[in-house]
Formats: structure tokens, C-alpha cells, sequence
């Protein structure tokens, strides 16, 4: 009852009007005070419970549990007004003898020439489909990792397409065969490469499930010092919700999520966004990786304080996002 009440009480802190920064700092899409759809904990719930749940049999790259989320997320993209990149949504791909296929979703931007530019978000929805038994359960099911970034892109991707806020377009991707060393976005960074896309920045949400010890940034960025991305998104949040985590380098995670492989084809800002720091969650790759786990509280609230974050870097005149020097 008392979770039930949080979650309540959060969707209704979360549906009040909020402001929204615009690409001068200032309130409102340019300057003016104006109301925005927010996420609530519930609608991130009800896609959680799908995602990972028992039927989808932990996700593997090449099962029928994987081709049931890709189902969901194009339905979801369809709902939504999120068009197909590509002739489908799919972008397939071989391992083998098994198939692949990444979800690519595309929101076009509404500026006559920032449209040309593509902002590319994204996360994995593969996992690695069964694990250790534990008290009869086989199945890994991948809250945390990763569908709860596979939902948050989701949910920007429908928050976009519905407020049409964004000068820049972008490119909602959902990988298949991160489990099986980052496959399935390296297929993606390479085809849209060879393609010719004008790619500025690339941000991939990675286990964002659960919250960070208290007094910690909301969240962290893996390769912080590579580009001034975390200071620029935290400029138009006005406050720092993405921070420094110094693990991160130690465990070299900017080369083991799907930013790395846009980074190696662009040689653009591309960098992963998680809330897991490796001591608030012990599921990882366990058959306790469930959806009653998650805060979805939690969740919404990052969502939401991204949104303004990811449009004023959307909607800047110029291309403030750039790549330190080494």
C-alpha cells in the first residue's frame, strides 16, 4: 500500500504544469512560460511490466521473447507518431545463424535547416535471456538493464512527436545484441555512417532503474571529460542532474555500452547516461532483474528533468556540443 500511495502521489506532483527551458536558459521554448506533457511513473510502469516480464523469457538476441519487445516497441512507436528511419522500422542484421534487428523510430526536427542535423538516443532492449536458477526462476528478465533506458528513449521519443519541440530530428534506436558485445549498434553506427547522416551528438541510456545514494548527481555519464556534453545538458536543466562518477573511468564503461561504436564511426560526442553505480542494485545479469524492483518515481523524475536538458542542446543555434581535446 505504501509503494502503491508513492506512485500515486508522484503522477500527481509530475501532471502539475512545469516550465521548460528554452535554448536561451530561459523559461518557455523561447523565453515564454509554457505547459509541456510530462512522463508519469504509471505509463513507465505499464510498459516495465510488458518488457520484463516472464512472456518476453529474458529478451536473448534471436528468440521469441526479443521479437515480442520488438513488437511492443513498434506498436508503441506507431501510437505515438514516431515514423520509421528506414523502409520499416527495422534495421536487420545476421550473427551467424541468428537474426538481429534494431527499432528506429525518427522524430523530424522543425526548423527548416537544424532538421538536417540528427540527435541520436538510444538503449539496448536485448538482455541476456536466462540465468542462474534461483528458487525455481530461470529467467533473467532485465528491468534495469536494460529496459528501463530502452523506456526512457521510448518516452522521449513519444514526448517529442507529440510537443514537436525539437528544431534538430532524432533518431530513436533500440539495439538487440549489446548482450553479445555491442553488435547490434555497431551495425547501426556503420549502415547510417555509410548512408551520409549528418549525426551531431549520441546518448545512450543505460540501467537508469534505480535511484543514486542521496546527495550524488541524479546520474552519471560515462567518458565525462571526453566533451562538454554533461555541463551543456546540465545548463539547460539549471541544476546538475548529469555528474562525474569516477568508477566509471576505473571500469572503462565508455567502451562497453552502444555509445562507443557512434563514437568510433563519427568521432562525435556520444556518451551513456546511467543511474547504477554498482551499489544500488545487486541484480545485474541475475533472475532478480524484475520490474518490481524499479522505482518508477525515480524513473519519471529523470525523465522528466532530461526533457529540457535534451532540448535546449536540440534547439541551440549552433553546434555548442563538441569534443574536448585530448
Amino acid at each position: 500500500m505504501k509503494k502503491l500511495l508513492s506512485i500515486i502521489f508522484g503522477v500527481l506532483i509530475i501532471s502539475c504544469a512545469v516550465k521548460q527551458k528554452g535554448s536561451n536558459g530561459k523559461d518557455g521554448k523561447d523565453g515564454e512560460t509554457s505547459e509541456r506533457i510530462t512522463i508519469s511513473p504509471l505509463d513507465i510502469k505499464a510498459s516495465m511490466d510488458y518488457l520484463a516480464s516472464d512472456e518476453l523469457e529474458g529478451r536473448a538476441t534471436g528468440s521469441k521473447g526479443i521479437e515480442k519487445a520488438a513488437v511492443f516497441i513498434e506498436n508503441f512507436f506507431k501510437t505515438n507518431g514516431i515514423k520509421p528511419y528506414f523502409e520499416t522500422y527495422r534495421d536487420s542484421f545476421k550473427l551467424g545463424e541468428i537474426d538481429g534487428y534494431n527499432i528506429i523510430g525518427m522524430i523530424e526536427g522543425t526548423d527548416d535547416k537544424l532538421k538536417n542535423e540528427f540527435i541520436i538516443l538510444g538503449g539496448h532492449y536485448d538482455h541476456i535471456g536466462k540465468g542462474k536458477v534461483v528458487e525455481g526462476d530461470s529467467i533473467a528478465n532485465g528491468a534495469n538493464d536494460d529496459a528501463s533506458g530502452t523506456i526512457a528513449a521510448m518516452e522521449f521519443g513519444r514526448y517529442f512527436a507529440k510537443s514537436k519541440t525539437n528544431k534538430r530530428s532524432i533518431l530513436i534506436t533500440l539495439y538487440s545484441a549489446e548482450e553479445m558485445g555491442l553488435k547490434g549498434s555497431a551495425n547501426l553506427a556503420k549502415r547510417l555512417k555509410e548512408a551520409g547522416l549528418n549525426a551531431y551528438t549520441m546518448l545512450n541510456f543505460e540501467m537508469i532503474g534505480v535511484p543514486r545514494t542521496q546527495g550524488e548527481s541524479m546520474a552519471y555519464m560515462s567518458g565525462y571529460n571526453r566533451s562538454n556534453f554533461a555541463p551543456t545538458l546540465n545548463k539547460y536543466a539549471g541544476e546538475e542532474v548529469v555528474g562525474f562518477f569516477p568508477k566509471a573511468k576505473e571500469f572503462q564503461l565508455f567502451y562497453r555500452s552502444d555509445n562507443f561504436p557512434f563514437f568510433k564511426e563519427f568521432n562525435m560526442p556520444a556518451h551513456a547516461i546511467s543511474t547504477f553505480d554498482f551499489t544500488n542494485f545487486d541484480y545485474y545479469h541475475h533472475v532478480d532483474d524484475e520490474a518490481d524492483k524499479m522505482d518508477y518515481d525515480h524513473m519519471a523524475n529523470f525523465i522528466n528533468k532530461m526533457i529540457p536538458a535534451l532540448q535546449g542542446m536540440m534547439n541551440s543555434p549552433t553546434k555548442e556540443v563538441v569534443l574536448n581535446e585530448k
